[in-house]
């Protein structure tokens, strides 16, 4: 009928009409994308539009609006891929899960079970991370499984466990944002990254909110604020403590809280009042004054959020950073209230739910600990098998680089990931990944890691499988599948199950679908910190999302945690003093400034999907490098001429662009871009000490014209 009305009209006859979601960052914003014939064209015509949404409230960004393009496009990967010299020829799957099975088990009788790793992705729906984790585990029998998210969330994550004992991101929901008359943003570009969620800060400041943003550039989120701390950067911590400093001095302190609710004050206060605030100043390039001002506004407020991100996570002590801004929040009694909370913004699409169920090295699902005799005892009766039969904890992302480097990881599976391009020293991980005997990479797109395969297997877009994805602020969504898959692709729980029996341990594996795997999921979660029991397929139709912890089918969670106490046994939150940590590489003479690295608008991680939009690829077609006017004197560059830059791990050539919008000591390269303008390349391998985070947001560069060499 719907055909038949639109050739009537004259308008172009409908196709499809795919619910769906977007696949890119932690929003997970709904829409609707409209397949249509129009007259005369030689393919359909696509449109897109936003879907009204709890999340969102109905808002796309640029990315949202073309991520079909990705989906469709004609390099897609189509059938499995096996490397003859240095080019790929089609096989079929039949011939690839064999491979991959002789290979694998090859390599265990030689080498033993750990010499085969996993590599996943916080993109992955939660059914497949979940799989990946018990395919490690189960499967390969091997230790060695951590993911890319290790890179996005591990120092919010281990600062909200140890904090509160428990991280989920947003300890509101995203309501709650316009409620608060201070909001705090450090380290974050939402208007960048996160940009449908701008809305709620706009209204935030309509409402009289009072807006500081802490970063060490000029963005499209420190434009909305009432007061930008231009921080150097890596000072992120010190300058929490002058904040708190401040806090303390003002007695801007909510005693009551602190007392029946917090621990370990007394040892903060001491460590407190030992420092000097103009040594603060100097050391983060922020005026006393600033510091002054920042501190009691935020005290001084009847309500006030704090919001992190990579800015201030991505560093070497970027556990010790949050848990410095955590110390505020408690210091006031600023959480478990309307209008009150904290908030990492998480960067991945599934980056929430991806290290709740076990891709972590330490993990198992239900935010379960590996190395804890209970823990194991549950999954282990869940998956069957003797807990003794459970591997035991791995090593993080960038540690599993370096166990391929020394070939003690000989072959290895990398799903959902690009790791030669989102890796720290990237060159060396390149070096590495080029020894394996024996890697296989599961893909859309022949992306540079895939490039260095010796099997590339296709998996299915975001609008082609279904799963749950857990977005920032804890919030479950169930994204259905929209349309068939893209020709021989398969989804990635499936090509996981296929592998499992390949290698003889099918009857661990045997799902039909997702909604099954989500089914094991839910009781294997039952009773951790991550509690998925409550929530199934149907509700999350019904209800179009659903909180957790839900640890009961009837259960509703309004989002907003800790009203009456934290997580610990004892109920009480963990004060801590932090140190005034130092970058693990400082400038000098020969290397006089400091690289920082993001993200830009039309860009999402390694680009290896939005680089194939021609609409976003349009807006960025190459990497760039901003810095300072002044700088740009000083090293003799011009507005956009081609610069090199070089660190002690390597170089880079990207163009210049020059821009008041950077601090002088500081430059600035976008992370999205591999091969020679890949800025991982010359990035620190140095990782935080708690949470194996590598600081991606700070090294020693020099700059160059690209004609000076």
């Amino acid at each position: 009928m719907m055909q038949r009305q639109n050739q009537l009209s004259g308008e172009a006859p409908v196709l499809k009409v795919m619910d769906t979601q977007c696949p890119f960052c932690s929003v997970q914003c709904k829409a609707v994308v409209t397949e249509r014939w129009e007259p005369g064209a030689v393919r359909p015509v696509y449109t897109v539009e936003p879907k009204p949404n709890k999340a969102s409230e109905g808002r796309l960004c640029i990315k949202g609006m073309n991520a079909y393009q990705h989906s469709l496009h004609r390099e897609r990967l189509t059938v499995p891929m096996r490397r003859e010299g240095e080019r790929f020829v089609p096989i079929s799957w039949g011939h690839a899960l064999e491979l991959i099975g002789r290979q694998f088990t090859m390599l265990q009788e030689q080498f033993g079970r750990d010499t085969v790793g996993v590599y996943g992705g916080g993109s992955l729906t939660n059914e497949s991370a979940y799989l990946l984790g018990k395919f490690a585990r189960v499967a390969l029998r091997s230790k060695y499984i951590d993911y890319n998210g290790r890179f996005c969330m591990s120092a919010a994550a281990s600062a909200g466990n140890k904090t509160f004992g428990i991280d989920r991101g947003l300890t509101n929901p995203l309501s709650d944002i316009p409620l608060a008359k201070c909001i705090i943003l450090a380290g974050t570009n939402i208007a960048e990254c996160q940009p449908t969620l701008m809305p709620y800060f706009t209204r935030a400041k309509e409402n009289g909110a009072f807006i500081i943003a802490i970063d060490p550039r000029e963005t499209g989120t420190t434009r909305i604020s009432d007061l930008h701390l231009k921080v150097k950067p890596g000072m992120d911590a010190a300058l929490a403590n002058g904040l708190q400093k401040v806090l303390l001095e003002e007695g801007l302190l909510d005693e009551a809280f602190v007392h029946g609710r917090t621990k370990g004050f007394a040892e903060l206060k001491e460590h407190l009042d030992a420092l000097d605030l103009e040594e603060i100043a100097q050391l983060t390039g922020v005026s006393v004054a600033n510091i002054r001002a920042a501190a009691i506004a935020y005290g001084k407020s009847s309500t006030a959020m704090v919001f992190t991100a990579r800015g201030v996570e991505q560093q070497t002590d970027g556990y010790m950073a949050v848990r410095s801004f955590l110390n505020m929040v408690l210091m006031t009694g600023q959480i478990g209230k309307p209008g009150s909370g904290y908030g990492a913004v998480t960067g991945q699409g599934n980056g929430q739910g991806g290290r709740e169920h076990g891709q972590k090295a330490d993990q198992l699902p239900g935010y379960r600990l590996i190395e804890n005799p209970a823990d194991r005892a549950h999954i282990a009766k869940v998956w069957n098998l003797e807990p003794e039969e459970l591997p035991g904890k791995g090593v993080s992302a960038y540690e599993m680089m370096e166990k391929v480097h020394a070939q003690e990881i000989r072959g290895m599976l990398v799903m959902g990931s690009n790791p030669v391009v989102s890796n720290p020293n990237a060159n060396f991980v390149e070096e590495g990944l080029r020894k394996l005997d024996f890697l296989v990479v599961a893909d859309m797109f022949m992306s540079e890691t895939a490039r260095l395969a010796d099997l590339v297997i296709p998996v299915t877009s975001y609008m082609e499988n279904t799963g749950t994805l857990t977005n920032l602020e804890g919030r479950v969504l169930l994204r259905e599948a929209s349309r068939p898959a893209l020709g021989e692709s398969r989804d990635d729980w499936r090509i996981l199950c296929d592998i499992a029996n390949r290698l003889g341990r099918g009857q661990y594996f045997e799902f039909d679908d997702a909604e099954a795997v989500f089914e094991e999921l839910r009781v294997a979660s039952q009773g951790g910190i991550a509690d998925y029991y409550g929530i199934t397929y149907e509700r999350l139709r019904l209800e179009e999302g659903v909180y957790w912890p839900c640890p009961s089918p009837g259960e509703a969670n309004t989002g907003r945690m800790f009203e009456r106490q934290f997580a610990h046994a004892d109920g009480k939150a963990e004060l801590v003093p932090v140190d005034n940590h130092m970058p693990a590489e400082l400038t000098d003479e020969t290397y006089p400034l400091y690289l920082t690295t993001g993200r830009v608008l039309s860009q999402y991680l390694t680009g290896v999907q939005t680089r194939r939009s021609h609409s976003l690829a349009a807006r960025d077609v190459e990497s760039f490098v901003e810095m300072h006017p002044k700088t740009a004197r000083s090293f003799r560059i011009s507005d956009g001429e081609l610069v090199r830059i070089t660190s002690r791990r390597g170089s880079i050539v990207v163009r210049g662009k020059v821009t008041t919008d950077i601090r002088q000591d500081t430059v600035f390269v976008p992370m999205h871009w591999g091969d020679s303008q890949c800025v991982n390349k010359i990035t620190n391998q140095a990782l935080d000490p708690t949470c194996r985070m590598p600081g991606f947001k700070v090294c020693a560069v020099n700059i160059e014209p690209l004609t000076s060499g």
